[in-house]
Formats: structure tokens, sequence, C-alpha cells
């Protein structure tokens, strides 16, 4: 059940006034921030309501109150309401996720460190999954003349290369031909069936080129091979560590949480469209005073990869939660104009 409208109104000024100053809201102080149109008695006694629910506490006995968890995820579900970024610092957030076009793990990159310099804390982001993901292009660059790459660009947007050398001369005609025999083989190939006995079948198959495919196939399926791992960019670690909203002990366990990057992974595909973990909301120790914000990008219309920030408990959600989310899509039209 939800609260009456007064107490909505009373803990949301001390969420967002404790957000701003980083200090105890007292009674005299929400009356000056807010129009309650009350006494300051009932003021007090609708703090210490709130306090003895759990949405908010007293760190000491003289001071005022600050938010709980409990306290935070109420104003986060029913009372915040999104910022709406200015259009410079839009322009801003996709200028700098865009100068690192060219393959998903480098956009991510750029996409965590615009992040993390934007928030002053640290963020992480997930390339997509590849449990669904298709052969979508094949491609060969020269490089010399025994040598090219292959320039794998699947489904989910993911583009890998890998060299391979050989001991004829690699023609622009030969490439060629390697092209159109390939792409015919592999276009629409589940990654995860490119095994090395989906490999014979496919140069068996190639006539006259069999004797000539063999290192163009294993660097293909090297290439795969390194599509099908799912990688982190993490950024701002360091931002943590000088967070006034962190001591020293949970900056350092987040900091040990930015270093698994299994765990990471785990977090962000498994969240939803967007969402925001409070502390052990997350289910990993190390983030029991810390908030994640989180927003999935979509490749094709369908969820990829994940973008997040984490960052202490108090942070201005509603400005975060935007900035995530404006970042995600940013990430989606980067990777999409890749494919």
């Amino acid at each position: 059940m939800g609260l009456a409208l007064r107490k909505e109104k009373i803990l949301s000024a001390v969420v967002e006034t404790y957000i701003r100053s980083g200090e105890p809201i007292g009674s005299k102080a929400l009356l000056e921030e807010t129009a309650l149109g009350v006494s300051s008695a009932t003021v007090r006694n609708e703090l210490k309501a709130l306090d003895e629910e759990g949405y908010l506490r007293q760190p000491h006995t003289s001071a005022g109150r600050v938010p709980t968890k409990k306290g935070y995820r109420y104003y986060i579900d029913n009372l915040m309401k999104p910022a709406i970024l200015p259009e410079h610092l839009r322009e801003n957030i996709e200028r700098g996720i865009r100068s690192g076009a060219g393959a998903p793990e480098t956009i991510l990159s750029r996409c965590v460190s615009v992040l993390s310099q934007l928030t002053s804390a640290a963020a992480a982001a997930t390339t997509p999954s590849s449990d669904e993901a298709r052969v979508h292009r094949i491609r060969f660059v020269s490089t010399g003349r025994h040598t090219s790459m292959v320039v794998l660009v699947a489904s989910n947007g993911v583009v890998k290369s890998r060299l391979f050398r050989c001991e004829f001369v690699l023609t622009p005609q030969l490439l060629a031909l390697f092209d159109k025999a390939v792409n015919e083989a592999f276009a629409g190939v589940k990654l995860s069936d490119v095994t090395q006995g989906f490999l014979q079948t496919a140069a068996s198959g190639m006539g006259e080129l069999t004797l000539f495919i063999p290192d163009v196939l294993v660097a293909i399926y090297d290439a795969v091979q390194s599509a099908l791992q799912i990688s982190v960019s993490v950024a701002g670690q360091t931002n943590l560590l000088f967070s006034d909203g962190y001591d020293f002990d949970s900056a350092r366990n987040a900091i040990r949480f930015l270093s698994d990057t299994k765990t990471i992974s785990g977090l962000l595909n498994n969240s939803r469209t967007h969402m925001i973990y409070l502390g052990e909301e997350s289910k990993i120790p190390e983030l029991k005073n810390s908030a994640v914000v989180t927003a999935r990008y979509e490749i094709g219309g369908e969820n990829a990869g994940a973008v997040a920030v984490i960052a202490p408990l108090r942070i201005d959600y509603k400005t975060i939660m935007s900035e995530v989310i404006f970042a995600a899509g940013c990430v989606s039209r980067a990777i999409g104009e890749l494919l």
C-alpha cells in the first residue's frame, strides 16, 4: 500500500534535498524547501512516522533524517520524474560515443568513458549476447601479398577480425572468390553452429577452392569463437575512491565487483529494459552500499547488451537514469549502423 500524499511530498523533499546537500534534513529545513502549508509540529510527526515505517532514519538523536534504501526505493518507484536532458548534453553524449564508432567494443568503451566522466562515478557495459547471433557478413581486407584479414560481422553487431597467411599470392581476384564462397556457405548460420565439423562440410562443397581455403576457414573459426565471448568495458573505478558518498570499504568493494567481468555481465544482461538496483537487491555482497543504474540497448529491435553506472546510494537518480537510458539509445544506433 502506498503512502498518503503528504508523506509522499515529505519523503520526496527529504530524498531530493539530501541528494543535493548530503546533510540530514530537519523539519525547519524541510518547510523552507517545500510549500506544504502545515505546521512544523505536523512535519515533525510525519518525519517520525516515516522513520518508524523504515523510509527514513535519524543518524544521531539531535540530527534530521536521511533516506533509507526503502525510502530511496519508494521514491524511485513512485515519486521520481525523469530528468529532461538539455540538448547540448544530449549532443555531447552522442558525439562522445560515436567518436569510437567502428566496432561494438570500441563504441561501448567510449560509452562507459563518457558516462563515468559525466556522473563522476564508475560505468560498465557488456557486448551483445551471442546466444542467437548469426553470421551476417564476412569480408576480406588485403594486408600483403601473402596475408589478408577476415572480418566477421555478426547479426548482433559484433565485429571480429583475424589475420591469415597463405603460401600463394592472395590476388584481388582470389579474395573475391573467397568472399563469394564463404558468404554463400556461412551467411545466416548461427555462430554456435560454426564447428570444426561444419568447416569440413563447408570446405568440401567449395570445389576447386578446397585446396586454397583451409587457412581462411581457420581464421573464420577463430573470429567466430571470439565473437561468442561476452566482453565487458569498465571506466571510472578511481572515481569511487574519491566519492563522498562512500566510505573506503564500500568503495573498495564496488571496485572489486568491477574487476569481475563474469559477475558484471550476469547482473547487467539479466536486467530489464532499464532499472535501478539498490544495495542487496543486486544479490552481490560487494554492492550492499551501492546503486547500479542500468539500461539495455537494442540491435534490430531485440535486447542486446547493457550499460550501467555504479555509484553510492546518494546520487541524483532521475538525472543519471535519463543519462544512462539516452546513452544506451546512442549505443543502439551506433552499433546498428555497423550492420
